[in-house]
């Protein structure tokens, strides 16, 4: 993402911006940050992971794509943040936030599709503020340039696991939600020759 202002706003402030805005924008702590438009190999493996994610329908959890907000509340371990996560899995009731009611509180699963920009803040810096949400079970990170899943998981303790790691020719099981991943199909059509992702 891209500095678009350094105007420190109140977590009000920003939504009310946001809701005025044909441009989606993520909060940090006082900080609004334009998000970069997506690139189509970006979209088409949202779309792919989308829909693998189609067991779940009927079932007690729900997968919500990219317009869908999160809010990660200031605490002790970090500071307020807005943000739309790649894809986000609820399970059970939605949760809102009292002060933006289009943003859920109690993801289960959050899925990021990396990107040359995106990746050392997905895995790093976004990971640290997604820990801090109650809810969250899994975080699945997917490789936007070659047939690669990571997820990590919560453990009993709290603390989270070194990544399970999927290649062609493997699955990802999210535990949480009851659902697997297949690489081949996720990927089926994306992949060139050399085994770089494309779009047709």
């Amino acid at each position: 993402m891209s500095v678009a202002e350094r105007l420190k706003l109140s977590y009000a402030e920003y939504v009310a911006r946001e809701n005025a805005s044909e441009t989606r924008h993520e909060f940090l702590d006082g900080d609004v940050f334009a998000m970069a438009g997506g690139t189509p190999e970006h979209s088409a493996i949202i779309a792919a992971v989308t829909m693998a994610l189609g067991s779940l329908r009927g079932g007690p959890c729900r997968a919500f794509v990219t317009e869908l907000r999160t809010r990660i509340r200031a605490d002790e371990h970090g500071p307020d943040v807005g943000t739309y996560p790649d894809i986000a899995i609820v399970c059970g009731p939605v949760l809102r936030d009292s002060e933006d009611p289009i943003a859920v509180v109690n993801p289960t699963v959050i899925v990021e599709v990396l990107s040359n920009s995106t990746e050392a803040y997905d895995r790093h810096g976004k990971f640290k503020h997604y820990r801090r949400l109650e809810s969250l079970r899994e975080y699945v990170l997917v490789a936007q340039h070659r047939p690669l899943i990571e997820r990590f998981a919560r453990q009993t303790d709290g603390t989270w696991s070194a990544p399970d790691a999927a290649g062609p020719s493997a699955t990802i099981r999210l535990v949480s939600v009851a659902a697997t991943l297949d690489v081949d199909a996720i990927f089926d059509g994306l992949i060139d020759e050399s085994g770089r992702v494309r779009v047709q």
